[in-house]
């Protein structure tokens, strides 16, 4: 071996040493915050928040950070997001403090299989005896409590081990970009806004007040993924075109009604606030000037990280 292969082959061996130890200390580092740091997003996850009436037949039954949200309807009623495993009876509480039963809750909904969106699924089809849709690309995940996950590889083994699974519930439909699920009078359509998770979906969804009618989108999520591995911290091809066609589709909805999987990402906290004084309680929720600001933004984040990794 030439002196030149021996330094490119000792120059390899530093390098996967350097990156076996990096993998190492991550991995400790891990086990003693992980669990700290799931019981304080559990814990602000699971602080009350007053169910409201946001327009027509949609009202909010989420959690102070995580958000849930109850189309009604007479032929029953659709539920999107479970919130954390521990969020689903203070879902079941706020459906019940609005006048509803959760037994009229036919149909449940899914943005993204995180445990904090997911984790509540299992308890609340118990309790409806709903039938849960969710996304070709979200479902090995939801049916494995979480364990599964294309962009937290290198901790999937902490995944398993329980520090973020959940219980897992039955999946009694799959679908793909476009579907429409229907509901009676209720219509929503599924736009699968991959990046996030595989199968990250925003839901689109006509919600009438009086004699106006009003798109309203919940956007599954605009926060990037983590790094497809340890061991290379790049975006992928794959995970790069997603992201890109995200963009354009969620820039393509003609959103009235601005929602999130998670509620300061819309301001929630602010135009409830704002319904209490305004003439037309509706008003506050209007908000397409912030919807196309959010996705500009997500979009500025991923081309810087884009950038950065370069």
């Amino acid at each position: 071996m030439t002196s030149t292969a021996k330094a490119t082959s000792n120059s390899k061996s530093r390098n996967r040493l350097l990156l076996a130890g990096m993998a190492v200390i991550l991995a400790i580092g891990a086990i003693l915050i992980l669990p700290k740091w799931k019981a304080a997003i559990d814990n602000g996850g699971q602080l009350p928040r007053e169910p409201f009436r946001i327009a027509g037949n949609l009202y909010y039954v989420g959690s102070r950070d995580v958000t849930s949200f109850l189309l009604t309807g007479p032929a029953g009623h659709v539920l999107i997001d479970g919130g954390y495993p521990g969020t689903a009876p203070m879902i079941l509480q706020n459906i019940a403090a609005l006048g509803f039963r959760i037994t009229d809750v036919k149909i449940l909904l899914n943005s993204h299989a995180h445990f904090d969106h997911a984790g509540g699924l299992a308890a609340l089809q118990q309790a409806s005896g709903a039938q849960l849709w969710i996304s070709e690309g979200d479902a090995e995940m939801i049916a494995s409590g979480g364990v599964s996950h294309r962009n937290m590889a290198p901790i999937n083994w902490l995944i398993s081990s329980g520090l973020m699974r959940y219980p897992a519930p039955r999946i009694d439909h799959q679908f793909q970009d476009g579907a429409q699920i229907k509901l009676g009078p209720i219509q929503l359509t599924a736009h699968v806004t991959a990046g996030h998770t595989p199968g990250c979906t925003t839901w689109a969804f006509p919600v009438r007040e009086g004699n106006r009618e009003m798109l309203a989108v919940s956007v599954g999520s605009l926060s990037l993924p983590m790094p497809t591995s340890l061991f290379n911290w790049n975006y992928n091809a794959a995970l790069r075109r997603e992201l890109a066609r995200s963009f354009v589709r969620l820039r393509s909805l003609p959103a009235d009604i601005y929602l999130s999987s998670h509620a300061q990402l819309f301001s929630l906290k602010r135009k409830f606030e704002e319904r209490a004084t305004s003439q037309d309680p509706v008003s506050p929720f209007l908000d397409r000037k912030g919807y196309l600001e959010d996705i500009a933004k997500a979009e500025a984040a991923f081309c810087k990280a884009l950038q950065e990794q370069q």
